[in-house]
């Protein structure tokens, strides 16, 4: 082992780290973190109670059993974002739709926190579209000169101008100054 070589003296950290960018990547993360984070305080505020001293202050409503239901699936289809990307335009249709019920079902969505947040997880996950892989050759144009084969620097060829008036008088004064110019 060469004390360059890195591969067995990675930390395991640096190496998870790693691991989870790269799955991360490759599927719309932050569409399904926000969706999932929308579902939160639309399930959890109806059943919540807040206690100021010795007075219990309860926001359940009526609709209590509709906003867990709507934070249940706004929480699936978050992990269904970050699992199953292929559906990701069916999942965020779905959880803007989840969110705009829960304005009238869950405390206003969750007191408009968690409407906000499925909103925007919803709207990202629609827009998202996978990255194009990368080649391993690279285009022609980044090649320096000297890397290029050599038939390749001779390609291409530049066009022959024709004069203006092609008559046989403007031939001749060409030949006769060499190409140069008269001024100089």
């Amino acid at each position: 082992m060469s004390p360059e070589s890195t591969g067995q003296n990675e930390h395991y950290i640096r190496v998870a780290r790693r691991r989870f960018r790269a799955w991360r990547g490759g599927r719309p993360f932050w569409a399904g973190l926000f969706t999932i984070l929308g579902g939160v305080p639309i399930a959890y505020f109806p059943y919540a109670n807040m206690h100021l001293g010795n007075m219990t202050l309860t926001m359940s409503t009526t609709t209590g059993a509709g906003a867990l239901i709507i934070g249940v699936l706004l929480i699936t289809l978050g992990l269904t974002m970050w699992f199953h990307h292929i559906v990701r335009v069916f999942a965020g249709v779905a959880a803007i739709l989840l969110a705009l019920i829960s304005l009238p079902i869950a405390n206003i969505g969750g007191f408009v926190i968690g409407f906000l947040l499925a909103l925007i997880g919803g709207a990202l996950s629609i827009s998202w579209a996978p990255g194009e892989p990368k080649s391993d050759e690279a285009p022609l144009a980044e090649h320096p000169y000297e890397e290029r084969p050599e038939g390749e620097l001779h390609t291409a060829a530049v066009p022959q101008q024709q004069s203006a008036g092609s008559a046989p008088a403007a031939d001749a004064d060409a030949d006769a100054d060499a190409g140069r110019h008269r001024a100089g």
